[in-house]
């Protein structure tokens, strides 16, 4: 994943999806707009229906030159042909994925809102760090990751930082000096036309 002084559009799935109606939907929308990365979000613990999606995202994904990471399942990585995993456990798995995966796979970590997480994450092998959420998932109990923390950690650490969960155009032009990547995902899938909304929601970036 590249690092640019624009922050690049991190796209994560849907959590649950048919991936012969998804497929085209992607495909499209890979096709109108700059994708640094993927992630296979699923929520399907059974392991065919991974697997079935797994294919077909990295078909259209790798035709294009995107990575294609899965969320959690660090052991399908070299079984699917992944490019990576997206840890949600913080720091506490990185180091044995980095050890069982190796050097070129991606290893990204979700670390909430905790700077001490994001930091051991980091020492642990990590590629990247993902905070968040950073807007109002509606949930009540999430603490937000502020753009302070973002602030700190473009001017500190060198590892690329993620900032997801909740955007909107607001806070997407108020984090874009201090996140190298957003994600988005749900914030997009909602709407009749995803490739709208996605260009909607970057407009700051442009």
């Amino acid at each position: 994943m590249a690092d640019t002084d624009t922050p690049q559009i991190y796209l994560v799935t849907p959590t649950a999806f048919v991936p012969e109606a998804f497929g085209p939907v992607l495909a499209r929308l890979l096709d109108n707009a700059e994708i640094a990365c993927l992630r296979l979000a699923l929520a399907d613990p059974d392991a065919d229906a991974v697997a079935r999606a797994a294919d077909a995202c990295r078909e259209i994904a790798h035709a294009r030159d995107v990575p294609l990471v899965i969320e959690r399942h660090a052991g399908l990585v070299e079984r699917l042909g992944l490019d990576g995993v997206h840890l949600t456990d913080a720091a506490r798995s990185v180091r044995a994925t980095r050890k069982a995966l190796g050097a070129d796979a991606i290893i990204g970590a979700a670390c909430g809102a905790s700077r001490h997480d994001g930091m051991a994450a980091g020492e642990a092998g990590a590629d990247y760090i993902s905070f968040g959420p950073v807007g109002d998932l509606g949930l009540g109990e999430e603490t937000r990751a502020e753009r302070d923390l973002f602030a700190w950690w473009s001017e500190m650490i060198e590892l690329p930082v993620v900032a997801e969960g909740g955007l909107d155009r607001d806070l997407i032009e108020s984090f874009a000096p201090v996140t190298d990547f957003f994600a988005i995902g749900p914030e997009i899938w909602r709407a009749e036309d995803p490739d709208a909304a996605l260009a909607d929601l970057t407009a700051p970036l442009r």
